[in-house]
């Protein structure tokens, strides 16, 4: 992800001006992270390093979106339809 888009989904996501750590800008950088490296390992089969980082990231998102779940329903929503995210039941 280059400076650009990562500056960019930052701003989409943040719940006011210099947030970065907020869930759901965690969430969101993490799906283009997740994104770029699913697209890496189609190419590249082989990396299994690469495919370890990609599963801590996914179980991170995860927790997080469980997190944004549990405190801020209708955020959690949201950023799910945004980013193309399927919910948990």
């Amino acid at each position: 992800m280059d400076k650009a888009t990562k500056t960019q989904t930052i701003e989409t996501f943040a719940r006011k001006a210099g947030d970065t750590g907020s869930p759901e800008v965690q969430i969101a950088l993490l799906s283009g992270r997740i994104v770029e490296l699913t697209a890496h390992l189609k190419r590249n089969p082989k990396d299994h390093s690469t495919r370890h980082g990609l599963l801590a990231m996914v179980v991170l998102r995860k927790k997080l979106l469980n997190y944004l779940a549990r405190e801020n329903r209708a955020k959690y929503i949201e950023i799910t339809d945004k980013l193309g995210i399927r919910r948990a039941k």
